[in-house]
Parts: structure tokens; C-alpha cells; sequence
């Protein structure tokens, strides 16, 4: 079929402009249609504020050693000041080293990620083990998001480490008898590991020097870890120091070895920085320094077990005989656990409770009660009945016999993880990827892997954390 045919007439010149402004639109609507495709194509890359994290964990790290300038610590307060920081971290519950370790690398709390305690509890009576065994682990964690990313890992003397996917790993594992470290050389992979720290990087770890006795422990992490991310760089390498926890616990929140284990940790985070440096990309390099707990000085021990014992729910033995109900303690915490389900848990959860609400009131004054409810907005064993957590300046122990109160000294940790400033532990941000100047009042635990993960520009979804977005600087997708 022919088209008719018509005379147009001559646009004029307001015509004219009016047709290269909608043929200019156009062009700018498909450039940027390009644009965008070509950045989606990429949006790892574009996102990425850091090529490389060192997550640095100081157990029993509390703000005030990077905000008061009294404390040894220089170089984790030059990075306060040239980065970012918090003034507060509030941590999960019990607040105790190896679950939060565990929520630091998932952004999940307990419920969650599985690991619940430092040490899991055992019906038949504790026998001292820990939840070393990443198997344990039901949250993706930061390693496999790493290596899902095409990244490599690199990790040491991590909680909850030993079997883990990481390329190369020395894991926080021991003996409880015999060569103590016997079961950290043996799960440090690759095979060989050990060996090569011991020979390049840090005899210490075959010395006394690598005992937790002594604040060199951490100079010699240091040294080791250095060496990793300078031979391998790592797309992400976890540290864990734990001279400052050792002292804390000895001694309370402050004393000269408390000081000197500080002024360690401080000389192994400037031990690392250099070897990042010797690497070649300290400028593509983010490091997070933050801590599992703060800590409470203790004047006063309460031994709830004593309180079951007397109405015939368990007993002073190492299996706990023919216990009901019993109390797993944790510190500044104490965890009610029964032995059976259904009615009978509910009567021995019952008679427990009238065994603690009988108390005096000098004594009730000492805790609280955490109710079911509130365990379960803490995320917190879903096995736990009901839980007591301490007033400051008390602890918990799972004794039987004996008094119920009594006068303690030292330092702690376990408690609800706000219910007082002293628990909580801190963070600093410093290097690629963050911003310069920038304080928060309160982050939490949960907070620190989806930092890591908007750092890396990796594909991770924290369950229970967020990343926050003030403290870093703007990505290029953003």
C-alpha cells in the first residue's frame, strides 16, 4: 500500500530548538542508560571502599583506652583521631568472648549463629571444653563471604576458628591436659603453617613468651600476624589479642599489668600496620580495631547453685548428680538449664524460681532476673529458662556447696550487654574506606561484620546488624 504524501511546512526556529533539546535528551538518556549498565556490570568493584580489612579483636577492649590519652595505647588513638570511633559497643548476651567473637564475623546474635557460651553446656557435667569447632557455626560468616567473592582469608587465634573455611589459619584451640598448644599447631592449616611462623615470624609461639601469663602473648600474635598479611595479603585477616582479658580478669578494670597488657596490644596493632605497609597497600587497607566486652571490678560472688542444692534440684558433683535444674554460669551471668522437657521442666523451672525469689532482699538486691522474653530479644539460648545477671561489681559461679555470698576481687564480664557503660567495648575505624573525624555514640557487636562487608563491596546479609554508613565514606555507587 502507498502512503499519501502530505507538504510539511518549515519549522520554525522555537520548532527547531524544541526538536534538538528532545534529540539532546535523548542522547543524555541512553549515555546514561550505558553508563548505568556498564556500573551494574561492575558494582562489585564500584562498591568497594577497601581492597584489603585487618579485623583486629582486643579482648576486654573499653573505650576510654582510645578516648583518654592517660592510657599506653598511641597508636590505637592516632587511628581514633584520623578515622572513626565509637563511644560505646554493646555486645550480646552472656557478654563473654566466644559468642561475641562469633556475632562479630556473622552480624548474627546467638540465636542465630549457635554458639551461645565460652563453654557449651554439657548435661553430665562440664568438662572443660569450649566452643573451639567452626562446625558449630550456623550463620555465613565473613570467610565464606570472602571466598564466595573470589577472596582469600587469612586468621589468628580467633574463637571459634579451629576447621573453619579460612586459607590460612592458627586457631584458638587447647589441650586440656599435656602440650597445650599441641591442639593450635595441629589445626593450623595450611599444613605447615606452624612450622613456617615458628621459623620466619615468631619463634615465641614454641616459648614461654606465648603464654597467656604474660603480655608478650600478644607481641608475639603480632609478629605472626604481620608476617601473614605481608607474605599473603589477605583480602581479610582476624586477629585476636588476649593479654588485656587476662589482666583485666586478675586484676580489675585497672592496675600495671592491665596498663602494660594495653600498651602490648597497641605495640602488635603498630606491629601489623608496618607489615600492611611492608605489603605495598596500607592505602587500600581498612582496619577495625574493636573489642568482645568491656569489664566490671567485682567485690561480690553469688553462688546460685547453692540456693538449688538446697531445694533438691541439683548437687555439688561432677555430674551433677540427679539434678533438674542447675545454673551455667558465665561470669557477671548465670543461665538456668533443665534436664527435661515438657511439665517436668516447667515444675523444675518453678521450684527454681522460688529457690532464687526466696532470697532476702539484701541478696535480690545483687541481681536481676532476665525473663524469657528478654532472653529472646537478646538472642540468647533458646534452651536457657530464665537467667540472672549481676548488679555491678558481682559475679556468678556455679558452685553448689559452700556459701552463697561471699566477697571476691578482680574483674569480669557476662552481664545483660547494657545494662551499665562498663560493659560495653569499643571500635575504631581507620585506613581505607573511613571516615576522617567521625565518632558515633553507640554501635553494636552485630554491627562490626557488615561494616567489613560494605568495606569489601562483598554480597552479605547481617541478620541482626548494620553497617553504619556515617563512619565510612561515600562508595562510588553510593
Amino acid at each position: 500500500m502507498q502512503r499519501a504524501t502530505t507538504t510539511r511546512k518549515p519549522a520554525t526556529v522555537v520548532e527547531q530548538t524544541a526538536i534538538r533539546n528532545r534529540r539532546r535528551r535523548r542522547g543524555v538518556a541512553v549515555g546514561l542508560a550505558l553508563c548505568l549498565s556498564a556500573l551494574g556490570a561492575e558494582a562489585g568493584a564500584a562498591e568497594r571502599r577497601a581492597d584489603h580489612v585487618v579485623l583486629i579483636s582486643i579482648d576486654g577492649l573499653r573505650p576510654e583506652f582510645y578516648l583518654d590519652a592517660t592510657w599506653p595505647a598511641p597508636r590505637i588513638q592516632q587511628m581514633a583521631r584520623d578515622g572513626a570511633s565509637a563511644e560505646g559497643v554493646v555486645g550480646v548476651f552472656p557478654s563473654v568472648t566466644y559468642p561475641s567473637h562469633t556475632s562479630m564475623v556473622t552480624g548474627a546474635l546467638p540465636v542465630r549463629h549457635g554458639i551461645y557460651n565460652n563453654q557449651p553446656f554439657e548435661p553430665g557435667g562440664q568438662t572443660g571444653r569450649w566452643y573451639w569447632h567452626a562446625e558449630a557455626i550456623r550463620a555465613e560468616t565473613l570467610w565464606q563471604a570472602v571466598r564466595g567473592a573470589g577472596g582469600t582469608t587469612a586468621a589468628f587465634s580467633w574463637p571459634v576458628s579451629e576447621g573453619a573455611p579460612i586459607d590460612r589459619v592458627v586457631p584458638e584451640i587447647w589441650a586440656l591436659s599435656g602440650d597445650v598448644l599441641e591442639p593450635m599447631r595441629a589445626g593450623s592449616k595450611p599444613e605447615g603453617l606452624w612450622r613456617e611462623l615458628v621459623e620466619r615470624a615468631a619463634p615465641g609461639l614454641e616459648t614461654a613468651r606465648f603464654s597467656i601469663d604474660y603480655t608478650s602473648r600478644d607481641d608475639v600474635t603480632g609478629a605472626a600476624a604481620s608476617y601473614l598479611f605481608e607474605t599473603y595479603r589477605p583480602t581479610l585477616l582476624a586477629v585476636h589479642l588476649i593479654a588485656v582479658d587476662h589482666f583485666e580478669h586478675a586484676d580489675g578494670r585497672d592496675s600495671d599489668r592491665v596498663r602494660l597488657a594495653v600498651a602490648a596490644a597497641d605495640r602488635a596493632i603498630a606491629t601489623i600496620v608496618e607489615g600492611v605497609q611492608r605489603a605495598g597497600v596500607l592505602d587500600r587497607t581498612a582496619f577495625v580495631v574493636t573489642g568482645d566486652h568491656g569489664f566490671v571490678e567485682l567485690h561480690t560472688e553469688v553462688r546460685p547453685n547453692v540456693w538449688l542444692a538446697a531445694a533438691g534440684l541439683t548437687e555439688e558433683a561432677p555430674d551433677r548428680g540427679d539434678w533438674t535444674a542447675t545454673f551455667h554460669t558465665a561470669g557477671g551471668a548465670a543461665l538456668l538449664y533443665t534436664r527435661q522437657a515438657g511439665d517436668a521442666a516447667a515444675e523444675a523451672v518453678a521450684a527454681a524460681r522460688r529457690a532464687v525469689d526466696a532470697q532476702p532482699e539484701r541478696v535480690q538486691r545483687l541481681f536481676r532476673v532476665v525473663e524469657r522474653d528478654e532472653l529472646q530479644r537478646l538472642g540468647a539460648d533458646p534452651q536457657v529458662a530464665f537467667a540472672l545477671t549481676g548488679a555491678l561489681g558481682v559475679s556468678f559461679s556455679a558452685t553448689a556447696s559452700g556459701a552463697a555470698v561471699g566477697p571476691t576481687v578482680g574483674g569480669t564480664h557476662g552481664y545483660a550487654p547494657d545494662d551499665f557503660p562498663q560493659i560495653h567495648t569499643g571500635f575504631v575505624g581507620w585506613g581505607a574506606g573511613f571516615a576522617s573525624g567521625r565518632t558515633v555514640h553507640r554501635m553494636r557487636l552485630v554491627d562490626i561484620a557488615p561494616t567489613v562487608a560494605e568495606l569489601l563491596g562483598l554480597d552479605f546479609a547481617a541478620p541482626d546488624g548494620v553497617a553504619p554508613l556515617g563512619v565510612l565514606t561515600q562508595a562510588a555507587s553510593d
